[in-house]
């Protein structure tokens, strides 16, 4: 089986490409360093291969796009791990708010550029995203940008389409679920001053990648599709269609994918 791992060189993405390795697949990991990215692979048991792109930029995801369809002509899993919790706005060369590209546009460019040979996508998602508040005109382009509140906001973003592209691919067979792995303790959220002092002592008392990745992967086994997971347990949804088909829209538009 074709395993891709989008941000697998550390953290849960790295612990999810491991477990699924020592399981026999064959694990392709989406990095934007190759250095770490092709220390990763070499430490994965089993088969694995590098895939290196900028998932911040739309003509990096279109890059990687077309680097994975060389890599897999078929893609059994795809898991969208990849994401960022920033401290302050960045903007892409895209004009875009760099956690809105990499945490919402990147994923939905990939299921659009890929979907021909996808069977099965994982969304790793967060449990704050019920919190955020996805604003089209305003959340892409940093104008309500808050340092503890986007990334809330761009992961609202990506739950809100996960029931059209349900719709979408129904017919043909593919699936898509997200999935709340718990609060980890990874490098996700990191930050100078009091803050981030805060949160290094909490992290301490906070779930490993290791047990981060078990939700995760015990859900590239299963063939639900438009659910979300709280780790292992599906809850409800809490999306806005009229919401995600404006996001929708949208996204087609910014990533140029029609």
């Amino acid at each position: 089986m074709n395993v891709v791992v989008t941000g697998g060189n550390r953290g849960i993405g790295y612990a999810v490409c491991a477990e699924l390795a020592r399981r026999g697949h064959r694990v392709v990991v989406v990095a934007r360093d190759a250095a770490r990215g092709e220390q990763a692979v070499r430490s994965l048991p089993g088969e694995a291969v590098l895939v290196v792109g900028d998932l911040s930029a739309v003509s990096g995801m279109h890059e990687v796009a077309g680097r994975l369809a060389e890599a897999c002509p078929r893609i059994d899993v795809l898991v969208h791990n990849a994401g960022l919790w920033p401290s302050r706005l960045t903007l892409t060369a895209d004009g875009l708010e760099e956690a809105f590209a990499v945490n919402h546009l990147a994923p939905f460019t990939l299921n659009r550029l890929l979907e021909d040979r996808l069977t099965r996508v994982v969304q790793v998602s967060a449990g704050l995203y019920v919190k955020g508040k996805a604003d089209p005109d305003r959340t892409p382009y940093g104008h309500d940008f808050h340092p503890l509140r986007t990334y809330a906001d761009t992961k609202r973003c990506n739950v809100e389409t996960l029931p059209l592209f349900a719709e979408r691919w129904r017919e043909r067979g593919v699936t898509i679920d997200a999935v709340h792995p718990g609060v980890i303790n990874t490098g996700l959220g990191a930050r100078g001053g009091p803050v981030g002092l805060l949160l290094k002592v909490a992290k301490r008392f906070w779930k490993t990648p290791e047990q981060g990745a078990a939700p995760v992967v015990a859900l590239t086994e299963r063939s639900t599709t438009g659910r979300y997971y709280d780790e292992l347990e599906e809850i409800p949804m809490n999306v806005d269609r009229e919401l995600g088909l404006r996001l929708w829209e949208q996204a087609g538009k910014l990533s140029g994918v029609a």
